[in-house]
């Protein structure tokens, strides 16, 4: 990756900065409150964490629309934990998550010290498979918003990544050719393999075990972006 090529960084939102899981936990917490849920929060987490990631691949892959995967991902849950839950306290809960979620905002550690850093010598912008409402608030609840010129999410643009024509739609929004553009991101599938199919560059963040490879960077920390700078 030659830098002095780069002009642009695309950033994804959830389990890159926004740090989905942490989130996802508290909500949680609050909703088995609300609705007076006779489980162990912890007990809940350890299926329903693996299985939303199954679903959101579903839904990545449209096999599934919107209102199944925040059905069935709940669902799916409570059935395996054997524990009595009826459709229409399983609808409510659905939409109450999503409302609720926003509305805790902990970002991954150095999350906003790099963007202050990366600011001043690139344009940023943000892919998302997320929903749009949803992105938003998160975004501006975390404080992460100003920091992006455009934000192109999946419910938009009606693909969701590593579809190329996400990528192509963020670039064209952004201004900027693939060659001049980097992907971040925490699925090797979606934002990696995604953006390296369209000729952007990509960073692999997270990864559960280091490859080493030749073709896009690897990062466990967010603060390692600066030998962008």
């Amino acid at each position: 990756m030659n830098k002095s090529i780069i002009k642009a960084l695309y950033f994804d939102l959830d389990h890159t900065l926004w740090d989905f899981e942490k989130n996802s936990a508290l909500a949680f917490k609050t909703l088995f409150k609300q609705y007076e849920i006779d489980l162990k929060l912890d007990a809940f987490l350890e299926v329903y964490v693996p299985n939303n990631t199954a679903y959101w691949r579903l839904y990545r892959e449209g096999k599934i629309d919107k209102e199944k995967l925040r059905y069935e991902r709940l669902k799916t849950v409570f059935d395996r934990l054997h524990y009595h839950a009826s459709d229409a306290l399983i609808f409510d809960m659905a939409d109450a998550y999503i409302q609720t979620l926003p509305e805790y905002n902990s970002l991954f550690p150095g999350a906003i010290s790099i963007l202050d850093a990366l600011k001043p010598h690139y344009a940023l912008h943000m892919i998302t498979n997320g929903f749009k409402d949803v992105q938003h608030f998160k975004m501006k609840n975390s404080g992460l918003l100003p920091y992006f010129e455009t934000v192109t999410d999946s419910s938009s643009v009606g693909k969701k990544k590593p579809d190329p024509e996400i990528f192509n739609h963020a670039l064209k929004v952004g201004g900027v050719s693939s060659s001049e553009a980097v992907m971040i991101g925490d699925s090797l599938e979606a934002d990696v393999q995604g953006a390296l199919n369209v000729g952007m560059h990509a960073v692999h963040f997270m990864p559960l075990k280091r490859k080493n490879p030749t073709h896009y960077k690897e990062i466990e920390q967010l603060d390692e972006l600066t030998f962008l700078i």
